[in-house]
């Protein structure tokens, strides 16, 4: 059966994708059908293989689908990988009339928007921090006040221009309209940060297969986001090889007995590590695994720690370092980040905002897929009189110039 008034989010990710089925409610959204394949057509967040990619999207959306018991038409899709770049913008126009419109709103944000970029890249968010009106600063919203001058200050993300396009070809082949890219740290940071942390200063890192991305909020605004080319994928190849065990094997091992800090672990705690090419399984201290692993995971957090502090706003993140993603189930990784960014670090789960099937998504992997639900809520608005459609005006035109530029390769 057809549904219209579903909001779907599609993680899109190097090792698995995810597709979270909800419907609106008065408390936020109801989950109501998750389906999960494993990926094999992304490499380091961007896509590789079409065909591949496409076949994966499709047994995660047939799973989903048959949990909820409709059919899914339309995504919001998640969006990594190191060509994404995000910077700061600034803004200022006269205001009109004496008293800010929205058109002196739009105004703005279109000349924070007004700079140069590449020709083979798209501006994906345009994120307002505050707005100042006549100089006086911190403003959320200035709609009526008065004044004459209006600026603002915003946060831009900017992807490659292909990178975008194969996600939405590869869910087009799937049978499916893609309401909206999201860059996935934007949309795993709703489904995990609370408006504390958000208003102290918080950083959110997202340590997923193939990459690590992270963003920075302060104010209850975002500062800074930046991803890592490096994820879980990588230290599941280190397993492979230093165990001489199969991929498949590697990544079993490291979620069952993977250890960030090798002094957690006992020498006299053994697993059993497949072979490769028939031979029989081997007896392995557990030890030598996690020896294998602290190596790894202390670069991705070291290159973390490097990253925020080259953002200038270490020291505005009073509430902290909060990791998600499925590499931060890892024992010893939260251990370990302390260490290395010397503050307080949480694992992330989703929890806030959502009802119905709350315990199939609670953990760390899910974060993205949630937090692509509730941006897809939040961007539909409180005001959702009619079915959701991505083909009704509201939806359509706000990424209408966005796709045109996007897909005029493809007739």
């Amino acid at each position: 059966m057809a549904r219209n008034d579903l909001i779907v989010g599609l993680d899109v990710g190097t090792t698995k994708i995810c597709t979270v089925v909800g419907e609106a409610s008065d408390n936020g959204v109801d989950i109501i059908g998750i389906g999960t394949a494993p990926s094999t057509g992304l490499r380091r967040g961007v896509v590789v293989n079409i065909e591949k990619t496409v076949q994966c999207i499709k047994k995660s959306l047939e799973d989903a689908e048959l949990m909820a018991g409709c059919d899914i038409r339309s995504v919001y899709a998640g969006i990594a990988g190191s060509h994404i770049q995000g910077f700061n913008s600034h803004g200022v126009i006269a205001v009109k009339g004496g008293e800010v419109t929205q058109l002196d709103v739009d105004r703005v944000i279109e000349a924070a928007k007004a700079i140069a970029i590449p020709m083979d890249r798209e501006v994906l968010h345009t994120l307002p921090q505050e707005f100042i009106v006549d100089d006086q600063r911190g403003i959320a919203d200035p709609l009526g006040m008065a004044g004459v001058r209006l600026e603002v200050k915003v946060h831009i993300v900017t992807g490659a221009v292909t990178s975008a396009q194969n996600i939405i070809r590869s869910c087009n082949r799937s049978g499916l309209d893609v309401s909206n890219i999201v860059l996935e740290s934007l949309a795993s940071s709703q489904a995990v940060l609370s408006p504390e942390e958000r208003e102290i200063g918080v950083a959110l890192v997202d340590i997923g297969g193939g990459t690590t991305d992270i963003a920075i909020f302060s104010k209850d605004s975002i500062k800074h986001t930046s991803v890592l080319a490096l994820g879980g994928h990588n230290l599941t190849n280190d397993i492979a090889y230093g165990l001489r065990t199969p991929m498949m094997s590697a990544e079993k091992i490291k979620m069952d007995y993977g250890c960030a800090m090798a002094d957690l672990v006992t020498t006299d705690e053994i697993i059993e590590v497949p072979s490769v090419g028939g031979r029989e399984s081997r007896k392995m201290s557990k030890r030598v695994l996690a020896e294998i692993c602290e190596p790894r995971c202390e670069e991705i957090l070291a290159l973390v720690d490097q990253e925020l502090l080259k953002s200038g706003f270490k020291n505005m993140i009073a509430a902290g370092v909060v990791l998600t993603g499925g590499t931060c189930l890892i024992d010893g990784m939260q251990e370990l980040a302390e260490q290395i960014f010397d503050l307080p670090v949480r694992i992330g789960t989703p929890g806030e905002g959502i009802g119905g099937l709350t315990e199939e998504v609670r953990s760390p992997k899910y974060a993205t897929a949630v937090g692509l639900l509730l941006h897809g809520a939040e961007e539909e608005g409180l005001q959702r009189v009619r079915p959701f459609k991505i083909r009704d005006d509201s939806g359509f035109d706000r990424i209408l110039s966005r796709m045109k530029k996007w897909f005029t390769d493809i007739a």
